[in-house]
């Protein structure tokens, strides 16, 4: 299912102005079907569950990279978003952030690519994770805690009235990330159920006031 998403909003990106661009030779969604390919064959069995990599660099030919280069960003992170859809899919767990390069190489003919997938632990071994807003923007958990709120200091500021000015934060704790209810007027869901704190699992929503926001664990 997190493959053909992608190939469905791959699609839209090469709409338009770079349609004739893209009517023959590498296309981008050949890049995430082999990152998903690099996953399960590089993925090991570590005391967190079953591993897999979360450091992916591409290799292209000069005049790949000069076609991608329009759109690039974009798609580095619908590559990304593969990764992490692919992961859940599949059960797998990430020691680290994801994360994705496309560089130039001059050995690499046009029409073809090298990638490779290596496990990347994140600093300290710390756990790693973002919230996933409505409009599709992450927020990552670092070493800070993600406070939300309608307070302008807050991490997250929500205009919602049913938002305590300080809500809730979502923080490190040892390994794992935990979402913390402030002493708010109206509560904090995850799932749907009221908590004062919990440990998040990929994919939980949290809901404050009105507002819900998705909890990816990479």
């Amino acid at each position: 299912m997190g493959l053909q998403q992608f190939e469905r909003r791959l699609e839209h990106l090469v709409e338009g102005v770079f349609a004739k661009a893209f009517r023959g030779g590498l296309q981008p969604v050949e890049l995430g079907r082999r990152l998903t390919r690099e996953m399960d064959a590089n993925r090991t069995v570590g005391v967190r569950g079953t591993i897999a990599p979360n450091a992916f660099s591409f290799a292209l030919s000069p005049a790949d990279q000069e076609r991608f280069e329009t759109f690039s960003d974009a798609l580095i992170r619908e590559l990304a978003d593969a990764a992490r859809e692919h992961a859940r899919a599949e059960g797998y767990v990430f020691v680290g952030p994801v994360e994705v390069t496309l560089d130039t190489d001059e050995s690499v003919s046009r029409g073809m690519f090298l990638v490779s997938g290596t496990v990347k632990e994140a600093a300290g071994g710390a756990a790693v994770g973002a919230l996933v807003l409505s409009d599709g923007s992450r927020v990552p958990v670092a070493d800070e805690p993600v406070t939300i709120g309608r307070m302008a200091d807050c991490a997250i500021v929500l205009t919602d009235e049913s938002v305590s000015r300080r809500h809730a934060e979502i923080r490190r704790l040892g390994s794992n990330i935990v979402v913390v209810d402030l002493g708010s007027t109206n509560g904090t869901k995850v799932n749907g159920a009221g908590v004062k704190e919990r440990r998040l699992n990929d994919g939980d929503e949290i809901t404050v006031g009105t507002t819900s926001m998705r909890f990816e664990a990479s």
